[in-house]
């Protein structure tokens, strides 16, 4: 159902970000390599996907709603270990309560970082430790919000003089957008040919 390549840093298939439906949008030449963590969540009542809000004071993305994840560091054997090791540093979910599915295209955002979501199957009960530093709050929202296209809006806004355009999936007082909301349009994508095929 997922990717189960290795990242091929200079591979350009499979690959989307904010450049999409952005003509002009510079983006920086040189990338740094990042991994996100793509949560879902099997809960009794159905799936559900895990978020975590950045805390207000952070340099980057301040108070947005993001994936687990980060920098890839030299330790990290592959971006499957970026995920899960930022995973347990940000949130306190340890990896053995994951169980690794694939990967969903490679991301480049606007700020310079190319990202591989990682999917990851998380089975309860697990006890979360949120880094206070880095992490507000986590919350979960239901895969079946995700899938239905009507919670699905592509839209705009001004950034240095120019309408930027973007997914996003607002959720009641959650607003989910950027790079996380075009990573969840793949994962609906790759979901929605996997019930066609």
């Amino acid at each position: 159902m997922f990717q189960r390549r290795r990242h091929q840093p200079s591979r350009l298939i499979d690959v989307r970000g904010d450049g999409d439906g952005n003509p002009g949008l510079l983006i920086p030449g040189e990338l740094r390599e990042a991994a996100v963590l793509v949560p879902l969540v099997d809960r009794p009542d159905g799936f559900t996907i895990l978020f975590t809000q950045r805390t207000a004071h952070l340099a980057s993305h301040a108070g947005q709603i993001s994936f687990p994840g980060g920098g890839v560091e030299p330790e990290d054997e592959d971006p499957q270990a970026t995920a899960l090791r930022e995973t347990e540093e940000e949130i306190g979910l340890p990896r053995h309560h994951i169980e690794l599915l694939g990967n969903l295209d490679t991301y480049i955002t606007r700020t310079g970082y190319r990202v591989v979501p990682v999917v990851g199957l998380v089975r309860p009960p697990f006890i979360l430790n949120p880094d206070p530093y880095e992490v507000d709050t986590v919350f979960e929202v239901p895969l079946s919000f995700i899938l239905n296209p009507a919670n699905r809006k592509r839209e705009g806004r001004e950034f240095k003089g120019t309408i930027r355009h973007f997914w996003a999936f607002p959720y009641g007082e959650r607003y989910i957008w950027g790079a996380t909301a075009g990573m969840l349009v793949n994962l609906c994508e790759v979901l929605a040919e996997a019930v066609e095929g």
